[in-house]
């Protein structure tokens, strides 16, 4: 099948089959349901699917339903499994941590007055 989107300055077409058809269906019906507000159930999605004319593997809209709400919505869905997560060892925490171990101190300004 192919999927064409259409931006005021750009077009984009390209072709998507088998899972990564069915997951990219999945996907944008839950996100269509997300911005009308709707909850994002397993009939839900089966609903918005139906009405696009596609059809995924039975379990796929309870699979997305079913991680979306443990994820804790939408965007934290798709943000994946690193959202929010500490940093890397080896990262930016040595820097933070270095930071925190020699505070800097700033001298305060002295100014005299002629009296």
């Amino acid at each position: 099948e192919t999927f064409c989107f259409v931006s005021s300055n750009m077009t984009l077409s390209y072709q998507v089959t088998g899972a990564d058809k069915d997951q990219l269906v999945t996907s944008l019906a839950a996100i269509i349901l997300s911005d009308c507000g709707a909850d994002i159930s397993a009939d839900a999605i089966n609903s918005v699917l139906s009405a696009s004319g596609n059809t995924v593997p039975a379990y796929y809209p309870t699979l997305y339903a079913s991680y979306i709400e443990k994820a804790g919505g939408l965007e934290k869905f798709f943000a994946g499994p690193s959202a929010g997560a500490a940093p890397a060892a080896g990262g930016a925490a040595p820097a933070a941590g270095a930071a925190a171990a020699a505070p800097v101190v700033e001298k305060a300004k002295v100014e005299e007055v002629d009296a």
